[in-house]
């Protein structure tokens, strides 16, 4: 096997947007990198497990695994090869990874290394049959957020859909779950190969974005976990409730489609009472910056919502970004909360750029 060398790049996502929970994402300007080489047998004497070091640097330094078997990319991507007869690596394989994105904040970082992950399997593996639509059903068996993965691996601003599957269809031991990290499930080497994913799990749609939008990310210092996100929603809603959000979902993606945006309609657009108001219990200050943030008294503001399950919040702007992160920020040192805050864009989705 000749040596190779690439890297994998997958923006980071933010999901809902408003009303569109578990429907719409966008990806955003903030990549997760994968810099990865292999080498031929004979150039090497190392053993690595599994036959891959993985070396990190970035957000979330000391409490990611460097063993291929924990790690969630590596893991995924041996998901991906013994799907297709491929037990371990190739020989001496090296992935180092470049990782900006915070760890449970809201910015899709799990969803983003299951892409990732997906793709570095289909390139050590050589499985260049895998279209990006394929590759979409096996992030789908991992991930069961298609809006954050779905952004991340096309890019843009994407609505999707989930088909269900079987109890049958995810009871092996072999796929890899990133619902329940940082615990390791799933995954396992049970000698036998892995099920495929059934065809065409999920499917996507771009949106058009207007230019002038850009993304404002206020960024709290602590960590909120998807899975505490998620049991503080109810299991049944009001049909008012429902109904609130689908008119709005109806609404947003042609409002911010549209050249110059419409303020007051992306405002009343980004509304939501499916998931915000409930996860407010774990953002102090939330409810204060939603209300407190409106086009009528923050010039360039279009709308303000919680950055998937927080506490990242994102108000979309078209100028004052400073003023705007400024203002939000403020609303957080009130509850004694540490925040950054960046200015993102749309992002194209993952590519893989081949050096050698």
């Amino acid at each position: 096997m000749a040596s190779q060398s690439f890297v994998i790049r997958s923006p980071c996502s933010s999901a809902n947007i408003g009303p569109g929970f578990d429907v719409i994402g966008l990806a955003l300007s903030m990549f997760l990198e994968l810099h990865v080489t292999v080498d031929p047998p004979a150039s090497s004497t190392e053993n690595y497990p599994l036959n891959c070091k993985i070396t990190y640097e970035g957000e979330g330094e000391d409490e990611i695994s460097l063993d291929p078997e924990v790690n969630l990319i590596t893991r995924v991507a041996l998901y991906v090869l013994r799907c297709h007869d491929q037990r371990a690596f190739p020989k001496n394989t090296h992935v180092h990874v470049k990782n900006p994105i915070p760890l449970g904040r809201g910015l899709g970082s799990s969803g983003t290394a299951v892409v990732a992950g997906v793709m570095l399997g289909k390139e050590v593996g050589g499985l260049h049959h895998l279209t990006m639509e394929r590759l979409f059903d096996f992030i789908l068996m991992i991930e069961r957020h298609p809006d954050n993965v779905g952004a991340s691996l096309f890019g843009g601003f994407v609505g999707t859909y989930l088909k269900p599957l079987t109890p049958e269809d995810t009871a092996r031991v072999e796929i890899p779950l990133s619902e329940v990290l940082p615990a390791p499930q799933g995954g396992v080497d049970t000698g036998d190969r892995p099920p495929e994913p059934p065809v065409g799990i999920g499917h996507h749609i771009k949106f058009p974005w207007a230019g002038e939008i850009k993304a404002v990310a206020i960024i709290p210092e602590f960590e909120v976990p998807t899975a505490k996100a998620r049991q503080v929603l109810p299991a049944e809603y009001p049909r008012n409730d429902v109904t609130f959000n689908l008119q709005r979902i109806a609404l947003l993606p042609v409002a911010l489609g549209q050249s110059p945006p419409d303020p007051e309609l992306i405002y009343l657009a980004m509304q939501d009472k499916l998931h915000q108001p409930y996860r407010q219990t774990l953002i102090p200050g939330l409810t204060e910056i939603v209300e407190s943030m409106t086009t009528a008294t923050q010039p360039g503001l279009l709308g303000v919502c919680l950055s998937g399950a927080g506490p990242t919040i994102l108000a979309l702007a078209t100028s004052n970004f400073e003023e705007i992160a400024s203002r939000i920020i403020k609303k957080f040192e009130e509850n004694k909360i540490t925040c950054s805050w960046k200015v993102l864009e749309p992002a194209e989705g993952t590519t893989v750029v081949r050096t050698k």
